[in-house]
């Protein structure tokens, strides 16, 4: 390949839809990634409409998305005493033009990687290589150093270098030396899956619970014959962080009874949790972190997306959204600007700073800011939500959410794709 391809660092979902992009594009480019195979790691997430846009204009349509997941049809959060906060109809449910999809990750991730492969071949993507730093060439190219896991380096040319590979990026480290360390807010998760009946209906997403202990659990795969479908839950505590984490590790498995006493209050007429939590053949463990944000993703023919870019809680369920958005974004700048310097420019001045206030906004609850008020007014427990959170200020409070994450109903029907079908750099 020429000097004249885009360097991707890190075949995760970012990495690979910029890679699925730019091959629609007709933009040589290579997936460097550090893993010696690929394999479907984690558990569920949430693709939201404005991302499933995005997919389907890449190919990726229902039918193959049903195959790792399940359109969402609802968004509730429940108070303490297992009484509704607020609800609301998700996806098509709710008048958008495309779906909300709860997936598996890993098998996300395997269908991008598979879908990448099939189009691009396997030389678009080389394992065992993790991009440790770069330089820059008179020539408006980069080199990027490799680093295999046999410890041998390597150099590879390119126009432009795009770092993808996460909150632990090499390639953001390098762009900014003085970037302050992960930061964890003190909320740690437990994470897992079991075969269960689906609450309230086939595809709900339920948030239980408030800022001290919280429970969100939600399908990842169609109702079966048994009325089980595979439902994602995730466990949340939030602890002094005074000292820092202390763990050696940001991901690890642990026993569900090494948790599980946090929530033996909640116990209700329609979910008994922490028989729920026993029902898991596994859990893993790992802090809600992120970093702060930076000015720019972008150092002249270098830029950062995804996680590398903005790292954020999870709690909007839009971190893998935004990677795919970012994906696109870079595309289009491509064609309006070339691969070049300025494209990179482009992308970064549409979506660094808008971007950077969602990162900080999710630190505050996001969506689940919700259950915060509550805990504030009553302490969780109510026997008429009215009385404590009026219906008009819930739906302001979620409608300003939206529109800062960028999937505003009217405003996402209503925008032009951002790739136009059949476009091609020149």
């Amino acid at each position: 390949m020429s000097k004249e391809r885009v360097i991707i660092a890190g075949g995760g979902i970012a990495g690979l839809t910029l890679g699925l992009t730019l091959h629609q594009i007709g933009v040589p480019f290579i997936v460097l990634e550090a893993a010696s195979e690929m394999r479907p790691l984690g558990v569920g997430i949430n693709i939201q409409p404005n991302a499933v846009r995005e997919l389907f204009d890449l190919g990726l349509d229902a039918e193959r998305l049903d195959t790792i997941g399940v359109p969402a049809q609802e968004w509730a959060l429940v108070g303490l005493n297992g009484r509704e906060v607020y609800a609301e109809p998700r996806g098509l449910e709710a008048g958008y033009n495309w779906p909300q999809y709860a997936v598996h990750r890993g098998q996300m991730h395997m269908l991008l990687y598979n879908t990448l492969i099939e189009r691009a071949g396997e030389d678009a993507v080389m394992l065992d290589a993790r991009v440790e730093g770069y330089s820059q060439t008179d020539a408006d190219g980069v080199v990027a150093t490799l680093r295999r896991g046999d410890g041998s380096e390597e150099t590879l040319s390119g126009s432009l270098l795009i770092g993808a590979d996460g909150i632990h990026s090499r390639v953001r480290a390098q762009m900014h030396p003085d970037q302050a360390p992960i930061h964890w807010g003190g909320a740690v998760m437990w994470r897992g899956t079991i075969r269960a009946k689906p609450l309230r209906t086939d595809s709900s997403f339920v948030g239980l619970g408030t800022h001290q202990n919280r429970m969100v659990i939600y399908p990842i795969s169609k109702t079966d014959s048994d009325g089980t479908a595979l439902i994602n839950w995730i466990a949340e505590v939030t602890m002094d962080n005074s000292e820092g984490w202390q763990s050696d590790s940001w991901f690890k498995e642990v026993t569900i009874d090494s948790f599980a006493h946090h929530f033996e209050e909640f116990r209700y007429d329609w979910l008994d949790v922490p028989q729920m939590l026993r029902q898991a053949d596994c859990a893993y463990e790992n802090p809600m972190i992120d970093r702060d944000p930076v000015d720019t993703w972008v150092d002249g023919s270098v830029a950062l997306m995804g996680d590398a870019a903005h790292a954020m809680y999870p709690t909007g369920s839009n971190g893998a959204s935004q990677a795919i958005v970012d994906a696109r974004v870079l595309g289009a700048a491509m064609l309006a600007h070339g691969v070049t310097s300025k494209a990179l420019k482009s992308y970064d001045d549409l979506l660094c700073a808008k971007v950077s206030e969602l990162v900080l906004r999710n630190r505050s609850a996001g969506p689940f800011g919700l259950l915060n008020i509550l805990n504030d007014r009553c302490g969780g427990i109510f026997d008429d939500i009215e009385t404590v959170i009026p219906e008009q200020e819930r739906k302001d409070f979620m409608a300003k959410y939206k529109a800062a994450a960028g999937f505003a109903i009217e405003t996402l029907n209503n925008s032009p794709s951002t790739i136009t079908a059949g476009s091609k750099v020149s």
